[in-house]
């Protein structure tokens, strides 16, 4: 995604990568309070406690993964300000535009991955 045109494709897909990163870490943190507070804190004594606490852990786990993928756009998104976008962060060699495609947040060609 070289020039101009490709360089707003790319923002555009970031952004709509953004909004998806956004809205999926907003309903997680939901669930997470929905949990929290049904939940109560006393999960040793409470017949439900392990399941709960799994419940709490799994999404807290999802949470961070969401997490992740907002950091991993964000840094996309400086590689496009910096003009270092499609350029491999190993070798330095382009990235392929098929790789851009399918995976917007790429940092490293298919050699280097």
């Amino acid at each position: 995604m070289s020039g101009p045109a490709g360089e707003a494709a790319a923002r555009r897909l970031l952004a709509a990568e953004r909004a998806d990163a956004e809205a999926r870490l907003a309903a997680l943190r939901r669930d997470f309070d929905d949990i929290v507070h049904a939940g109560g804190t006393d999960d040793e004594h409470d017949p439900e406690g392990s399941s709960t606490a799994y419940d709490r852990q799994h999404v807290a786990a999802l949470l961070s993964q969401a997490a992740d993928r907002l950091a991993e756009i964000t840094r996309a998104g400086g590689r496009l300000d910096d003009g270092s976008y499609g350029r491999c962060e190993r070798c330095g060699l382009p990235i392929a535009a098929e790789r851009l495609a399918a995976r917007p947040t790429a940092a490293t060609c298919i050699g280097c991955a």
